[in-house]
């Protein structure tokens, strides 16, 4: 493993309060049913700055500015309990109180030990994120906000890790490319006001009361034995995977996209060396989609929140070997077609009528986990452009494996028009023809 020195660990908070910015927001149902869930970690690899340049009061002071726009990040869950009905509500309170800001050293670590050969992701990184095991209940406690500065030999990790009910990626990355621009340039004159999400769900009265949950038996933590690995397409292979699918599906109305294609493959690819049942066993693909403008009427696309919804995609084993590339991204591609206003309207007015929190780890059942693929993230977001003063990122990797089925985290690739995916695949249905899964199309 290794050797991270802890050198500092505070608490960054927002510059200035501004009194006329929102103190309470109230969470919507697809912010609770993620209460369970661990918080979102990425990290971006950089090259070193600078011996004269200190990067770390900079980093601060513009945290700092980057945090009195983004408010959100800066407050603390607030539960209460409701004693009149025996349920508990939630809130975010806006209240500055600030971001975790850890400092650390690894002077052993090379850029080098990152990028390892074959995309191979080393045991190590675990280290260098800063909420690990942390779930989006413990931001009553702990910062919605987490971030690592960690130097390494010859060059910088900066890691983050956030609450997924209060940000969703869309908004995450927007926080990360203002909080850069800042750092870059030392001014926030350029910076928009932010818009918080509005949702207009009938029916439902804030503050969502939810009922108590049960107490949790204390059981061992259970980790499923994983491979980790960062499949790269480059845009050759995704444009020639989107041509196969499309002529096997055959029709003119409908069109896969270059993702659904790049994600019916991987479905394909891990199912076929997975060794599950072909009669017996089904495999589900679950993709998070951005509902901002899917939404009647349409929200700003900017609007800071957690605005995702999640499709799933359940086949046969047997049917999905047997029909192929282009059957697979279709049922992906009517799964996230089916996400509509009516369907997360819906979706809201059911949830709160019978809550359910779901549990995103299945201790002890590996061979149920193994049959759920977990796409998250998207190459639409800009990852490459957050250059805070030193050069832009030249490498970007997500958390650790949260132990739940295979972990398929989509990124926009280095080079011009090209994905990256960073798995972490089961042990259980690894196979080292994997290895060339992204050049194999």
């Amino acid at each position: 493993m290794a050797d991270v020195i802890l050198v500092s660990s505070t608490i960054v908070r927002p510059e200035n309060t501004n009194q006329s910015s929102p103190k309470k927001i109230h969470l919507t149902p697809y912010d609770l049913k993620l209460l369970n869930f661990a918080y979102p970690q990425r990290g971006l690899l950089f090259p070193q700055p600078d011996q004269e340049t200190n990067i770390i009061p900079k980093l601060k002071a513009s945290l700092s500015t980057a945090l009195e726009i983004y408010f959100p990040l800066a407050g603390r869950l607030i539960k209460i309990d409701n004693p009149e009905d025996n349920t508990v509500s939630y809130y975010v309170n806006c209240d500055g109180s600030g971001s975790k800001f850890i400092h650390a050293k690894a002077e052993h670590v090379s850029i080098d030990d990152f990028l390892q050969p074959h995309d191979s992701v080393p045991n190590f990184t675990r280290c260098f994120f800063p909420a690990n095991d942390l779930k989006s209940s413990d931001g009553i406690s702990e910062s919605l906000l987490l971030l690592q500065v960690t130097e390494l030999k010859d060059g910088v990790f900066i890691s983050f890790g956030y609450n997924h009910m209060v940000a969703d990626g869309s908004s995450f990355w927007s926080f990360i490319h203002t909080w850069s621009t800042v750092c870059l340039n030392g001014s926030s004159s350029h910076v928009q006001p932010l818009v918080l999400k509005e949702l207009s769900l009938e029916g439902i009265d804030y503050p969502i009361h939810i009922p108590v949950p049960r107490e949790m038996k204390t059981t061992q933590k259970f980790e499923i034995p994983s491979r980790e690995r960062v499949f790269h397409f480059t845009k050759k292979n995704i444009s020639d995977l989107k041509a196969k699918a499309n002529e096997e599906i055959g029709s003119s109305d409908l069109k896969i996209s270059s993702l659904q294609a790049v994600l019916a493959h991987l479905w394909l690819s891990i199912i076929k060396e997975s060794r599950l049942n072909r009669e017996e066993d089904q495999s589900h693909i679950i993709v998070a989609a951005d509902m901002r403008r899917r939404l009647n009427p349409p929200l700003d696309a900017a609007c800071f929140g957690n605005v995702t919804h999640q499709a799933m995609a359940t086949a046969r084993v047997g049917e999905m070997l047997d029909h192929g590339l282009g059957w697979a991204a279709l049922q992906i591609n009517e799964q996230v077609r089916s996400l509509t206003d009516e369907n997360y309207k819906t979706f809201a007015e059911t949830w709160v009528r019978n809550v359910k929190l779901p549990q995103p780890k299945i201790s002890g059942a590996p061979g149920k986990a193994d049959t759920y693929l977990v796409v998250t993230s998207s190459p639409w977001f800009e990852l490459y452009d957050n250059d805070f003063g030193w050069g832009k990122p030249i490498a970007v990797r997500a958390e650790p494996n949260n132990g739940f089925g295979v972990s398929l985290v989509v990124f926009r690739g280095l080079e011009d028009g090209s994905i990256d995916v960073h798995a972490t695949i089961p042990l259980s249905i690894w196979s080292d023809v994997l290895v060339n899964l992204s050049t194999d199309v």
